[in-house]
């Protein structure tokens, strides 16, 4: 049976450095999506980007807030709206929908979100709605295509673990995955200019996604690099 993998890069659009690291692993590497955060400084350049290379599929990161872990507590380091208030939080996912059509001048080709708020209600229900409507992939929640979050460099209490953004733990990774079809979620760039727990953790990855051993072990595992519009337009079945 052949297999397919996607491997989507969240938080595109958050600064330039991300966009700089999105799109080198897309040129240079195994990347063949990514997910757009539309309120950042830095949404526009990525959706140029977009717009002249349809190679890449582009989906909507909507961005409800984000909470960092210091000294072994949670806290919140944004919000954009109350998570737990349906009608702000729906009015809010549309207002990024739209932006993200004005920017980018097409509907997404998937949905997601950060810190995958969309797991929890009420944004669950209003991105799956919004996915149904759209025909479009939601993240966790379209049955014959699988996630795998686990190409992260960092535990739930944000310790850092390096030695899981090698090429080796990749390998390790494509080994365990079961389904015919999985997506696979990074966060590469470059965090010199991101205030954010999560930053020498992204050029790591960025080294792995470009490794010319990465996509030979993709290869070897007998995967077929696709993205989400090629997934969609039923050429995967």
């Amino acid at each position: 049976m052949k297999r397919y993998l996607i491997v989507n890069a969240d938080d595109f659009g958050l600064s330039p450095g991300v966009n700089r690291g999105v799109i080198e692993c897309a040129e240079k590497g195994i990347l063949t999506s990514a997910s757009l955060m539309v309120r950042w400084p830095a949404a526009a350049e990525a959706a140029e980007y977009a717009r002249k290379n349809p190679a890449i599929s582009v989906g909507l990161h909507v961005d409800l807030g984000e909470w960092v872990c210091r000294n072994g507590e949670w806290e919140l380091l944004y919000k954009v709206v109350d998570t737990e208030n349906a009608k702000a939080v729906a009015e809010e996912i549309h207002r990024q929908l739209e932006e993200f059509k004005r920017l980018v001048g097409r509907n997404p080709s998937h949905l997601d979100s950060h810190q995958h708020i969309h797991r929890t209600e009420p944004s669950r229900s209003v991105m799956l709605k919004l996915a149904a409507e759209m025909n479009i992939p939601l993240r966790g929640a379209t049955p014959r295509l699988s996630y795998c979050g686990d190409f992260y460099g960092q535990g739930a209490d944000g310790e850092s673990y390096p030695e899981l953004l090698t090429v080796e733990n990749f390998k390790k990774i494509l080994t365990s995955l079961e389904a015919a079809i999985t997506e696979i979620g990074c966060h590469p760039g470059y965090g010199d200019d991101l205030e954010s727990p999560y930053c020498k953790e992204r050029n790591q990855e960025i080294r792995v996604l470009c490794h010319p051993d990465t996509r030979a072990n993709i290869e070897s595992s007998g995967f077929e690099l696709i993205n989400f519009v090629e997934l969609t337009s039923r050429k995967v079945t």
